[in-house]
């Protein structure tokens, strides 16, 4: 690709700005000439050579080039009849210089906006730069376009066109054509008429598409008065601002070539997106939200870095009010549309611009993506991430997952909601839903061995944090043997239950015959699963039934404070009543002393309770225990039933999900 830029004119019309150099030298900023400005834009988009055909002025010229000191190769052609010729004789003379070459061509007086080389650079076909939100100049450039390409150029016609400007790409065969019909314009003697005169005749066997730069600056100055609109222009840009936010951790090629495209629309601002949001909507991040920040900071081309705290932009665009915001086009659809349709209503509010590129889908970028996930799904990454995210946010969430499919929903599973998104943060392992799994009663029937491979199952596909129903964990001595294994296979955290014998489930309280332990041996428990870990990650949650069993808020409250003091990483309180008042009192009364232990809760009861006023009365932890099991076997029941009375399937299809979705929910390795 080569540079051919036209100035052998004489630029009358800008009177004595001219009378010393070429207009291309005329300055259009106080760092820039015309001519600099061409071509340090050129230089940027990776141009290496120059055709520059020279008139009047041409040593000034010449130096003045050389002067820039830019990486450039200049090939000069001079046109010795500039005063009585037109720029299609300064073609003819650089016909040599420019057969068989794609070029991008311009005249010496065009200020452009570099977002419009850089676009038409990228145009799959010859094209040239026309305007479909201008209005058609009296005595400029205009654009006949039929059939959706260029039919002729001259300031002459009106019908069916378009404000146009010379500024072209044209593949080599289509310059060929106009640079043979150029030739034989010349050598016949007419040399006085626009080389788009010699275009118009070869425009059914040349394709020259439209180029629409809209609103975009690509304007010729002619006169002192073009000079001081362009000017003004020039400046207005040089104060627009462009936001992008990212939330990888994994910088490649592909974000680098869309910064590069963003910091040519102006002054680029870069969100990253925090720890909390980039965990709600995606996955957790391996790098903290600091060194994330830290590596954009350190690239070139981008003027600030701020943190945006929610997927949702409106609040950091109502702050920043940017010119433009860049993103991929991959959210067009999706998840993500509603956080778009969000976007441009608040760019709307102020005149803001959306700005899309074509999303990077190269395969590379998919590996490092799953290289990425494999990380996190490490167990020395995995196990640490649920008190990371006790901190982080708060209060965290946990789904039931008795297989891996029921752990890819827990995994993928998001919705988005007023600008928000909402993940599930970890996975529960429950002996009930395990047990119901395989068919069997929830009386620790299943051993530790096959509860292993289900933890094994649902650890294969997915990454988040993973919290296990311990049960009572049984002998002590055992007990040590199970929180090791548990936190060499990455699980975050096991919660075991203060009660001894047979094991009944919670929820039939006092209609079983149910023994809670004393706490003096349910904290010699605690105290050698606490020996045996051998990371601070691992968590040992110690479960009060004194609810349950009808023992009274202060047996509880004294087990709680207890089994703290014996070396408890959490507290889990329980209760089967749907009035969550004694869970609030528990709370309330624990805080008052204990305000770092994390509280966990599982409302499967008192279930009107929302995450929020959880939150705001200090619990750490909700578990939703078993609400895939008890969903999923009810559809299984109902699909059954709708076979054997209909003797066929066809009625199932309403209440099935596509062999497609599921295909798409399991990861392919």
């Amino acid at each position: 690709m080569k540079a051919l830029i036209l100035n052998s004119g004489l630029g009358r019309r800008m009177g004595v700005l001219t009378s010393e150099h070429p207009k291309c030298m005329t300055e259009v900023s106080s760092s820039d000439t015309i001519l600099s400005r061409q071509l340090k834009l050129i230089s940027k988009v990776g141009i290496k050579e120059v055709v520059m055909t020279t008139g009047y002025f041409d040593d000034i010229l010449v130096n003045y080039c050389h002067s820039l000191e830019l990486d450039l190769k200049y090939t000069f052609v001079n046109n010795p009849l500039y005063s009585e010729t037109n720029y299609i004789y300064s073609m003819y003379r650089a016909i040599d210089k420019l057969r068989g070459n794609d070029i991008v061509l311009m005249h010496g007086d065009l200020v452009f906006e570099a977002s419009v080389l850089e676009d038409m650079l990228e145009f799959p076909h010859s094209c040239m730069k026309v305007s479909s939100t201008l209005p058609l100049p009296e005595k400029d450039f205009k654009a006949v376009i039929t059939d959706g390409t260029v039919k002729a150029v001259g300031v002459e016609f009106f019908d069916s066109a378009l404000e146009a400007q010379a500024l072209y790409k044209l593949n080599s065969d289509d310059l060929d054509l106009w640079l043979d019909k150029i030739a034989e314009f010349c050598e016949n003697d007419n040399r006085k008429c626009y080389a788009e005169v010699a275009l118009n005749e070869i425009t059914d066997t040349l394709k020259i598409y439209p180029f629409d730069v809209k609103d975009r600056l690509c304007s010729e100055i002619d006169t002192p008065e073009d000079l001081a609109v362009v000017s003004s222009k020039l400046r207005e840009i040089d104060k627009r601002t462009v936001y992008m936010c990212f939330s990888t951790d994994v910088i490649h090629s592909g974000h680098i070539a869309i910064i590069r495209r963003a910091e040519k629309l102006g002054k680029l601002i870069i969100g990253v997106l925090s720890d909390e949001a980039v965990a709600s909507y995606k996955r957790f991040p391996i790098l903290p939200f600091d060194e994330r920040r830290s590596i954009f900071e350190n690239i070139n081309g981008i003027s600030k870095v701020v943190e945006q705290k929610e997927l949702s932009y409106k609040e950091i665009l109502r702050e920043l009010k940017p010119t433009y915001v860049v993103h991929g086009d991959d959210w067009r659809e999706g998840f993500q549309k509603p956080v778009r349709d969000e976007v441009l209503a608040t760019l709307a509010e102020y005149g803001g611009q959306l700005v899309e590129y074509p999303y990077s889908k190269e395969k590379r970028f998919d590996e490092l993506e799953k290289l990425t996930r494999a990380q996190l799904s490490m167990p020395d990454l995995r196990r640490g991430r649920l008190r990371k995210l006790i901190s982080m946010k708060g209060l965290v969430t946990a789904l039931e997952a008795h297989s891996g499919i029921t752990g890819l929903i827990a995994e993928k599973t998001t919705v988005i909601d007023n600008g928000k998104t909402y993940q599930f943060d970890a996975m529960w392992v429950s002996s009930l839903c395990d047990s119901t799994a395989k068919g069997k009663p929830d009386i620790e029937l299943v051993d530790m061995s096959s509860r292993f491979r289900t933890i094994d199952d649902i650890m294969e596909v997915t990454t988040k944090p993973v919290i296990f129903d311990g049960d009572t964990g049984g002998l002590t001595e055992h007990f040590v043997y199970t929180v090791r294994s548990l936190e060499r296979m990455g699980v975050s955290m096991v919660i075991i239950e203060d009660k001894t014998g047979l094991k009944k489930n919670s929820l039939f309280g006092n209609e079983v015959t149910q023994t809670q332990d004393s706490i003096e041996n349910f904290c010699d428990k605690i105290r050698a699963g606490r020996a045996a870990k051998k990371t601070s990650d691992f968590m040992i949650c110690a479960r009060i039934e004194s609810l349950i069993l009808e023992r009274g808020m202060e047996d509880a409250l004294n087990r709680a404070f207890a089994y703290c003091e014996a070396g408890a990483d959490a507290i889990m309180i329980h209760s089967r009543k749907k009035d969550p008042a004694e869970i609030f009192e528990f709370t309330e009364k624990f805080r008052e002393k204990e305000t770092n232990i994390p509280l966990v809760v599982v409302p499967t009861s008192f279930n009107e309770v929302t995450e929020e006023e959880f939150k705001s009365r200090g619990i750490n932890v909700v578990i939703y225990a078993n609400q895939l099991t008890r969903t999923g076997f009810p559809a299984m029941q109902n699909a059954a039933q709708l076979i054997l009375k209909n003797h066929r399937a066809k009625e199932c299809d309403d209440i099935c999900m596509s062999i497609g979705d599921i295909i798409n929910l399991i990861p392919e390795e």
